[in-house]
C-alpha cells in the first residue's frame, strides 16, 4: 500500500510559487512579441498613410501661375 502524507501549508505556498513563476515567464515572453508586433504593424500603418496621403496631394493640388503685370 502507498504511504500517505499530510499536506501544510509550505507545499502549498511552494507549488503555488511553481505555478506563478512558469506564469511569469510565459507572460513575459508574450508581451515582448506583442510590443515588437505592435511597433511593425505601427511602422507599416504610417508608411502606408503617408504613401496614400502623397498620392491624393498630387491629384488634388492645382499649380498656381503668378505674372507680374
Amino acid at each position: 500500500m502507498t504511504e500517505t502524507t499530510k499536506i501544510n501549508p509550505a507545499d502549498i505556498e511552494a507549488k503555488f510559487r511553481d505555478i506563478q513563476g512558469q506564469v511569469d515567464n510565459v507572460t513575459g515572453d508574450g508581451k515582448k512579441k506583442a510590443a515588437i508586433g505592435g511597433s511593425v504593424l505601427a511602422v507599416i500603418l504610417l508608411l502606408i498613410i503617408y504613401t496614400l496621403g502623397r498620392s491624393a496631394g498630387k491629384k488634388k493640388s492645382s499649380v498656381i501661375e503668378i505674372r507680374r503685370i
